[in-house]
């Protein structure tokens, strides 16, 4: 039994995939450092842990086409449309198979080639503290790599928490509006990982992304960062409509629209270690 304050966030997967091509576009950056992996002469083993609904899941795939892939995700919702969509015999011989796991205690039960992770681990509290098994579970050369959002400073989330603060929700909300605040500096993630004895590259960038549509700052949160208030309000619509409206209003006017869009930029932070032969 959970209490509002640590109920699971429900996640909705067609909210999530509205932005997708601005979703992706981190992890195929991400992708294109990954080095090469040590598996000679046999498939890969990867696991994509917190893979959502399976969108950048099957992009290993289509790198690796004759791995075998697991992604890795808590939401009942998120993996079965990933199921629906992408489980099963990829093109290339590989497979492709999801599994129900909490990244927060997910350890490797086998040797993989490459741990990945996309805009997942913002989730985890102390996701740091798992890099040691991580690792461990890697084969020598293998690699880690991952990408979390760093923007939770900016307009769009620091908004979010002190509404969440305010007399008329703090009482309901709580913490709901910073629950995803467990990321590191990119300093810190270069320490602990090399520190681990790998090969480690760490960098952040900051994507200008050009939204469009009414109120897409709005739209594009209620994918991520809103799911813990939506999940906290419940069934309740007109405490949602309510915070929907005020939180739609903020955002207005830390982004206002212009000729061609909506400004919303957005940093990123990513790490590649690779763990030494």
């Amino acid at each position: 039994m959970h209490s509002a304050h640590s109920a699971v966030p429900t996640w909705d997967p067609r909210q999530y995939l509205r932005h997708s091509g601005h979703r992706t576009r981190p992890f195929l950056d991400l992708l294109a450092r990954i080095p090469q992996l040590p598996t000679q002469g046999a498939p890969a083993r990867i696991a994509d842990l917190g893979c959502g609904p399976g969108n950048v899941t099957v992009l290993l795939a289509d790198r690796w086409t004759d791995a075998h892939i697991t992604g890795f995700d808590l939401s009942a919702e998120m993996l079965e449309h990933a199921e629906k969509d992408w489980a099963g015999t990829t093109l290339g011989g590989g497979w492709l198979d999801f599994r129900r796991a909490d990244a927060a205690h997910w350890t490797p039960d086998e040797p993989y080639d490459l741990i990945v992770s996309n805009a997942a681990l913002q989730w985890v509290p102390n996701h740091p503290e798992s890099f040691a098994a991580w690792i461990a579970g890697l084969r020598p050369g293998g690699t880690l790599a991952f990408q979390v959002p760093g923007n939770f400073t900016s307009p769009s989330h620091a908004l979010l928490g002190e509404l969440c603060d305010t007399p008329e929700w703090r009482g309901r909300l709580g913490d709901q509006g910073r629950r995803f605040v467990h990321v590191l500096d990119t300093g810190d993630y270069l320490a602990r990982l090399a520190d681990l004895d790998c090969e480690t590259d760490v960098w952040e960038t900051t994507y200008c992304q050009l939204l469009q549509g009414e109120d897409p700052v709005l739209d594009w949160v209620k994918g991520t960062a809103l799911r813990p208030v939506l999940t906290a309000l419940g069934e309740d619509r007109e405490a949602v409509d309510a915070f929907l409206a005020a939180y739609r209003d903020l955002l207005r006017e830390a982004y206002p629209p212009g000729r061609y869009g909506t400004v919303f930029p957005f940093r990123r932070i990513f790490a590649v270690a690779r763990k030494r032969l």
